[in-house]
């Protein structure tokens, strides 16, 4: 079970900052200011659910949690200049943020439905976190 829990925290932990790392790659490109800030909200969210992370993750463990590692920041970072070569729009840039975060929540749900023996304090991370990803799909859907 604690290894459960240590798997899950890792999971959050690394859909957060891949959160993260994919908004500062896209706010560099965006040039309506209105989606601007919203992006630093959004930023701010995937920030507060990767310190609560962090600050759970000693409970289960003495190291620290997992990351996105130096290649899947690579990956990202190449993904959102390649789609965004031919069509930067607000409209764009919202579209791959929101693939992005669909996949997180499908992975979220995923993780919520088939482990059902987690602590509480895990399963709330986790549940915060799908829901956070949930209303970050109906904000940017404004800017479609």
């Amino acid at each position: 079970m604690e290894n459960q829990n240590l798997n899950i925290l890792d999971e959050v932990n690394k859909g957060a900052t891949m959160g993260m790392d994919a908004i500062s790659y896209v706010s560099k490109k965006a040039t309506d200011n209105q989606f601007k800030e919203v992006l630093d909200v959004e930023f701010s969210k995937y920030e507060d659910i990767s310190k609560r992370v962090n600050d759970l993750y000693s409970n289960y463990s003495d190291k620290d949690p997992h990351e996105t590692n130096a290649m899947t920041k690579m990956m990202t970072w190449y993904g959102i200049q390649m789609k965004t070569m031919t069509d930067d729009t607000t409209s764009k840039l919202s579209e791959l943020l929101m693939q992005g975060t669909n996949m997180g929540i499908i992975e979220g749900r995923r993780l919520l439905n088939q482990n059902n023996d987690v602590a509480p304090d895990v399963k709330n991370i986790l549940n915060d976190f799908v829901v956070m990803q949930e209303d970050s799909v109906e904000t940017l859907k404004k800017y479609l």
